[in-house]
């Protein structure tokens, strides 16, 4: 390829289809020129000759958007340019929680009522048959422009401009309703207002459309724009957001203003984020910000309560998690139900129940699971049903739910379907620690902006090992590291990892990530932004330390195991009832679990390596709690066992129930220790015990003490105690392994 690139960047394009040299210069340099022709698009010219008539007219037109980002962002578009050609213009943006998505009859009405004669609908409009088919009841033409999927009937509007309409010519499908809307305006205008692709970029950048063709060109220019900040209600968008402006990219819009503007709808009226976006009002913008800013963290705070209390309604067993409570707010359910298939692997529908016994919500679901498919089987349950195979949004009587649930088992019961197999993750390249430096990362930006179908390349890293590890974050959450291979290094940052700690650390572990520049004093520096790893073969984790013991552990196939009863009650009470005391004739039940927790130290060491080549475990959890210290108190020595002796006989009959205390403080033997030697003596019949009363067996046989079984069990357990328990957790692991 030459032109001084890297043979791994080479590589890199190629596989994404970049194979000449002007399909190279077209991805890299973003120009007008790479814009479609809008008439391509079906019915563009009926909508613009019918616009100009309008405005000709003095017709009050009406714009009729959406209440996310996209819809936000392209009521703003139209807006501004109905304004630059002198129009009439109103608009209004449906609230979810009154109107619902899409056109809406009352809503239409209202807005008729008011003299309004033209509605042109942005980022909705092709399922709106209902509500359309009342406008031209009064005389009222609708334009729609929308871009999502097109219902079998389509509404009788004016006209339909929508990319992938199967009359049109367009080349490019793919356009957010915000790339819809810019291009009816670039129509209108005769010219494409570059000062309008701020808010085409954030709409295609925030409604996750395909990051390729002309939405790449949108958001590459858009960008631009937005850094030489001409639109006041952005710019205070982007100081609220932390947001540095020279700075700005694709995940800046995705993180920091996509959010903000996203909230405001999923809480109540949407319609301010509109006057923020176009107002020219410097005070009244900044004021603005900050009313998005608290609303997005008031979202936050929802959320984070609804997932919290879906988290406690969880079922192990439940293949698709269905959760409905009353009071949830709907407008966050379909963030909820991302976090639950997240944190549980599963689809997730989660719903709130209104007060007429009604359960509105949405549903997330992984590659595994067409979640529209799927419900499409089961429509006689829905009041309403909409959505596509990833994500869904529902009503249904709460009654229903029961019968929903079932279905829903039942059918992944009989089409096979493993829910949890979740998403694949797709390496890009493996690489070897002498290619990552920073001419390369900067490399790596030239195939920005990253998105749909056009995501930041997954590297995979292997043989590499993990140093300096911790936890960060409020609640310890996240994770840094460093990996090395050799004399080099790498930092990685890896959120929502914290968890894994434990696993991170095995030997022989693969990570995949995603290469970033961490900028701080000036300095540049790589790092790794980690997205998955897999460890081969057994992973044993070290859970020696007392304060371990009780965090969770997977639950799902975990085998307690214990050498003695009285270990048990190291652990919870949950817990406790889960311990099985080991036998060697239940051998063949160990190997049905996954998961193996070793409680305790056994006498023998050996026993737990049998245990672990016998059974399938992938992973061992080592407690090994030691309830009688044996290697730390150690065997007691002749001297100590004789002064005992002549306790004993001096006092004859001994309550060693009440007065162990008092004897270990008399004899300056630990009481962990005294016990044993009790047991020994009463072995060797030189004493006996009643009911918790020592007597002295007069003239009792000449034995000698290391003949007791105890004493030799005692042995064998501090031998083992002192390999379990003082060896490093990799010394344990090599020898489990071998």
């Amino acid at each position: 390829m030459g032109m001084g690139h890297s043979q791994t960047f080479a590589n890199l394009l190629w596989q994404r289809g970049i194979q000449t040299k002007e399909q190279f210069e077209r991805m890299i340099y973003a120009s007008v020129d790479n814009l479609h022709d809008p008439f391509l698009m079906h019915d563009m010219d009926k909508a613009v000759e019918r616009i100009q008539a309008a405005i000709m007219e003095g017709e009050a037109i009406l714009v009729y958007g959406d209440y996310d980002a996209d819809g936000i962002t392209s009521t703003s578009i139209m807006k501004e340019t109905l304004e630059m050609l002198g129009a009439d213009v109103h608009y209004v943006l449906p609230n979810r929680f009154i109107h619902g998505y899409g056109p809406n009859k009352e809503l239409f009405e209202e807005k008729i009522n008011e003299g309004i004669q033209l509605i042109v609908t942005v980022d909705n409009g092709v399922a709106g048959n209902e509500a359309i088919a009342y406008a031209n009841s009064q005389q009222v033409d609708v334009i729609v422009t929308d871009h999502h999927e097109m219902p079998p009937v389509l509404p009788e509007a004016y006209c339909i401009v929508h990319p992938r309409h199967p009359d049109g010519e367009y080349p490019f499908g793919e356009l957010a309703g915000a790339g819809v809307a810019f291009k009816l305006a670039t129509a209108l205008l005769e010219e494409p207002p570059l000062e309008l692709l701020d808010l085409a970029c954030i709409g295609t950048v925030a409604d996750l459309v395909s990051m390729t063709g002309e939405n790449r060109t949108i958001v590459q220019l858009g960008l631009e724009i937005m850094k030489q900040n001409q639109r006041m209600g952005l710019n205070h968008l982007l100081k609220v957001s932390g947001v540095d402006v020279q700075k700005l990219d694709e995940v800046s819009i995705g993180f920091g203003i996509g959010p903000r503007l996203n909230a405001i709808g999923r809480l109540g009226d949407p319609n301010p984020a509109v006057e923020l976006m176009t107002t020219f009002d410097d005070a009244y913008a900044r004021e603005l910000a900050q009313k998005l800013d608290e609303i997005n963290n008031e979202r936050k705070a929802i959320v984070q309560t609804i997932t919290q209390e879906a988290a406690d309604m969880l079922l192990e067993d439940a293949p698709v998690h269905v959760l409905a409570k009353e009071g949830w707010n709907p407008g966050v359910l379909g963030i909820v139900a991302g976090n639950v298939l997240k944190q549980t692997g599963k689809p997730a529908i989660v719903l709130s129940i209104n007060e007429d016994g009604s359960a509105k919500g949405s549903g997330r679901s992984n590659e595994s699971l067409d979640l529209y498919g799927m419900l499409t089987t089961m429509r006689e349950n829905f009041t309403h049903f909409g959505g596509h195979e990833a994500a869904i949004g529902v009503t249904l009587p709460s009654e229903n739910l029961p019968k929903l649930q079932q279905q829903i088992a039942v059918y992944i019961a009989e089409n096979q379907i493993d829910v949890q197999e979740g998403a694949s993750l797709t390496i890009d390249e493996e690489l070897s620690f002498n290619e990552v430096n920073l001419a390369f990362v900067e490399e790596l930006k030239q195939l920005a902006p990253f998105g749909t179908d056009n995501p930041a390349p997954h590297f995979l890293l292997e043989e590499v090992k993990v140093g300096q590890l911790k936890t960060i974050g409020a609640e310890q959450q996240h994770v840094k590291f460093m990996l090395s291979n050799g004399d080099k290094q790498l930092d990685v940052i890896g959120f929502g990892f914290g968890s894994k700690s434990e696993e991170l650390q095995q030997e022989n572990t693969r990570f995949v990530g995603d290469l970033e520049i961490n900028e701080w004093n000036g300095q540049k520096k790589i790092q790794l932004k980690l997205l998955d790893f897999a460890t081969e073969g057994l992973q044993v984790i070290d859970r020696r330390a007392k304060h371990s013991w009780n965090q969770p552990l997977e639950s799902a196939n975990t085998l307690y195991l214990a050498f003695q009863e009285k270990s048990r009650e190291i652990l919870s009470n949950t817990l406790q009832h889960q311990v099985q005391v080991y036998q060697e004739a239940h051998l063949s039940d160990y190997a049905n679990y996954r998961q193996l927790v070793i409680v305790d130290c056994p006498t023998d060491q050996e026993i737990i390596k049998s245990l672990v080549n016998y059974g399938d475990f992938e992973r061992v959890y080592l407690f090994l709690y030691s309830a009688d210290e044996a290697y730390l108190n150690g065997m007691p020595n002749r001297e100590q066992f004789k002064q005992l002796y002549q306790f004993c006989i001096k006092q004859k009959r001994v309550d060693i129930r009440y007065k162990l205390k008092n004897i270990s403080n008399y004899l300056r033997i630990s009481e962990k220790l005294l016990v044993f030697m009790i047991r020994v003596f009463s072995e060797l019949k030189f004493v006996t015990i009643d009911d918790g009363v020592l007597e002295i067996v007069p003239n009792p046989q000449n034995q000698v003490i290391e003949e007791s079984s105890s004493y030799k069990e005692r042995l064998k357990q501090i031998e083992s105690e002192e390999f379990l328990l003082m060896s490093d957790i990799q010394t344990i692991r090599n020898w489990l392994k071998s």
